[in-house]
Formats: C-alpha cells, structure tokens, sequence
C-alpha cells in the first residue's frame, strides 16, 4: 500500500497539516471530536438580533490570532483570509520546511466557495450610503483571490498561486490541482486548502430561501444529520484547512514526517442543475472511479469513504446512489463530517480531506453525527454509533458543490508521528 502504484510518477506527500475549524483548531482536536460525534452547531447572536429564520451555525472557537497576525494587517483584512492565515502558518509550522526552500519552486493553490462576498455584504450594509467613506482596503478585503496571495507573500511563496471557486468542491479542487503542478514539475512544495466565512445575514438567508438549510432553531446541535431519516437542510459553519504537499522524494530526503501522500485525484460535471445534484449520481460516481484509477488503485483497494454528507435530501440520495454504482453496491465504510462541523462550503473538502488521512493512518473511521436511521443503509455502509476500527487504506474524499461540480481525492495514508531524522525550521 506505502509504495507507489504508478510507477515513474512524481509522488506528493502531505508533510503538514493546519486547521481552524468549528470542531478544533489542531488536526488532534478535531479528530478527538470527530471521534466522539459532538456536534458544534450553536444558536449565533448577531443572526437573533438580525430576526433571520435560521439562527445557529457552526463557528471557529476563540485562539488567539495576535500570536499569528499582526494589529495593523488584522484591520487589512476579512474573516477567511484572517483564519486561513492561521491555519496556514499552522500548516508551515507542522512540516518543518527547511530555510534553503526554492521559493520560486513553491506555490498557494486555494479554494473558496463564497470568496470576498462577506466583505462587500459588511462594506455594502455599512457604507453604501457614503461611498467616497469607503475603507481604503475596500479592495483588497473583497477580491477573492486576497487569501492565497496573502498567504503567499506571507511565506514568499513565488510559484504558482491560483484561487479556486467551485463552489462546495472548491478546498477538495484546490487539493488536487495543486498535487498535479507538483507531478507535473511546476512546483516542489504546494500550500493548498480551503476557507469559507459564511456565517452572515446575506449568505445565510441566500441559502434558506433556497430551503436548503435546517430550520432547527429549537436544537442546532441536532441540526446536520448526514444521511438521516430525519435530515432537513444543511447548516452553515465557517473554518479553514491547509495542507503542505511536497515532492515525496524532497519529503523523505529531508526526513519529513509524511501523512501521507496524494495518490489520485478527479473533478467531472453533472451538466444538469445550477443548484440540485443529478439524482442517479452518474457523474459523482464517474468521478469517484477517475480518482480511484488516478492513483493506480481499484475500488476494493479503498479502506473507507469521507461522503460529503450535506444533510440535504437530494445531496445524500444522489452520493448515496453515486457510491452505490461507483462500488456495485458494495461500498467500504462511509463516514460524514458535516454532522459536526457543519458545512464550510468551501473549507469543508479540505478539512475532510485532512481528516480522512488521519483517520485512516490511525485506524479509526468516526460515526456520522446524529445518524439514528437511514433510508440510505441500503446503499451505503453508513457508520453509526460508534468509532469504526479499519485497517490502515486508502481513502477516497468526497465533495460535490452547487453547479454539478464533483471533486474527489485518494489519500493514502502514511505515519503521523515525526521522522527521527526530521528536519528543524
């Protein structure tokens, strides 16, 4: 399983991980909560005072950002860039990459699904009435590209920087695409993830008009119920996820420690709706068997499944009818981190991503959050209850965002424990 399965490949090891999510801000924290299916979703004051119909989300816990991000760049800044700053500094941290590092052989390739439109939501809400008062990072607040160049000057990352949007699909699009530039020798060293804010009154009343949110307001913490009988909607919550991905040779010559490696990755198009998925899940599945076949493996070869799992109706039918036709209706244990963390949009595929490594690394596959029964149970091998024990595969990281945009990653695992050899910052 640890060799390569396509040989003459340039192979890309994940060699750091950084996260500031809903259910932690280390990769240990979160997979400790995972583990025991807390949920996070909590009622939001400013959504009370604002009257809006949904009034809970999933939010970042309180760290300390001052121990990252200076008081004169924090007022240049949103949300998402501030917390995917973070949890890429945590991401350069955590691998140890070495001070001789090529910078113009390093890049940022980052997703995000709703990019700058918190802050024009804020901007547009507080100065529309006086434009020439605008803030002077008006601008640079906004664009959507903001983040990953941020984290690139931060780093004096020269290489390849792009911004991804496909919506939901866009931390798991930004992963893969970044895994190829390494493959392809454009790049040696890649920060790639995704971030997502969208905790605000405009994006979240976007979204339940289309219904597509839980209206539990009298229990958000049993609000996202991935694949559940008694599933209502989605809930919003807000987070980022980086990872460090590197060239495997570079990786083991400097005695990294290595999660893992990206071993395949695919993205495909439904064609179909701007906002519902393809019910028989042709194209989701398709995708799942590029990805698989990328990395050189077959479907028996993957350990467990990290579903996107939105708590929709119509999302959890098609993955689950997707999974199905994908594994001729014997599909590996699946698993659903939104009934936690809810759905970051576009930090959720790198956070699932991330997880799902060590996941399979350590062994244990975490139980979907609020999952009692499942009209999906006889599709898929849905985890209930309780922590599933696997041995250590490969695992394949569903997203699927609106737009038909489907994006799936095989991760296969490595060690979490640091090299005796590693190298020091």
């Amino acid at each position: 399983m640890n060799g390569p399965r396509r040989p003459g490949r340039v192979r890309v090891a994940v060699t750091g991980i950084g996260v500031k999510s809903p259910a932690g801000n280390t990769p240990d924290e979160v997979f400790a909560t995972l583990l025991a299916a807390t949920p996070t979703a909590t009622v939001v004051p400013g959504l009370v005072e604002r009257g809006m119909a949904v009034r809970f989300a999933c939010l970042v816990p309180p760290f300390d950002t001052d121990a990252y991000i200076s008081r004169r760049e924090a007022r240049q800044i949103d949300r998402p860039t501030e917390l995917v700053l973070c949890a890429a500094a945590d991401a350069v941290t955590d691998a140890s990459l070495p001070p001789e590092l090529a910078r113009e052989r390093a890049g940022v390739q980052l997703g995000t699904g709703v990019g700058g439109l918190a802050s024009m939501e804020a901007t547009t809400r507080d100065h529309n009435d006086r434009p020439s008062a605008m803030p002077v990072h008006t601008v640079p607040r906004t664009m959507a590209n903001s983040a990953s160049c941020r984290i690139a000057m931060r780093h004096g990352f020269q290489g390849d920087c792009t911004t991804y949007a496909t919506a939901c699909a866009s931390g798991t699009t930004a992963i893969g695409e970044a895994a190829r530039r390494i493959r392809d020798g454009q790049l040696d060293v890649a920060l790639a993830g995704g971030v997502d804010a969208p905790v605000t009154p405009v994006i979240m009343g976007g979204f339940h008009r289309l219904r597509a949110l839980s209206v539990r307001n009298e229990a958000p913490e049993r609000a996202s119920r991935p694949f559940d009988a008694d599933r209502d909607g989605f809930v919003i919550g807000e987070g980022a996820a980086v990872l460090v991905l590197e060239r495997w040779d570079m990786a083991h010559a400097r005695g990294a420690r290595i999660y893992g490696e990206v071993a395949g990755y695919a993205s495909t198009c439904d064609a179909f709706h701007i906002v519902a998925p393809r019910p028989d899940g042709e194209p989701a599945s398709r995708c799942m068997r590029l990805a698989i076949a990328d990395a050189g493996y077959a479907t028996g070869d993957i350990g467990h499944i990290n579903a996107h799992g939105t708590s929709t109706v119509l999302n959890d039918q098609s993955e689950a009818r997707a999974i199905a036709r994908c594994f001729d209706g014997h599909s590996p244990p699946v698993t659903a981190m939104k009934g936690v963390t809810g759905h970051l949009v576009g930090g959720s595929g790198a956070l699932e991503a991330a997880l799902s490594l060590l996941c399979a690394a350590r062994g244990l596959v975490p139980p979907v959050a609020n999952l009692r029964s499942s009209p999906e149970a006889a599709l898929v091998n849905l985890v209930m209850g309780a922590p599933r024990p696997v041995a250590p595969a490969p695992v394949l990281s569903n997203s699927f965002g609106f737009g038909g945009q489907n994006s799936c990653l095989v991760l296969t695992p490595g060690s979490d424990r640091p090299a005796t050899t590693r190298a020091s910052s």
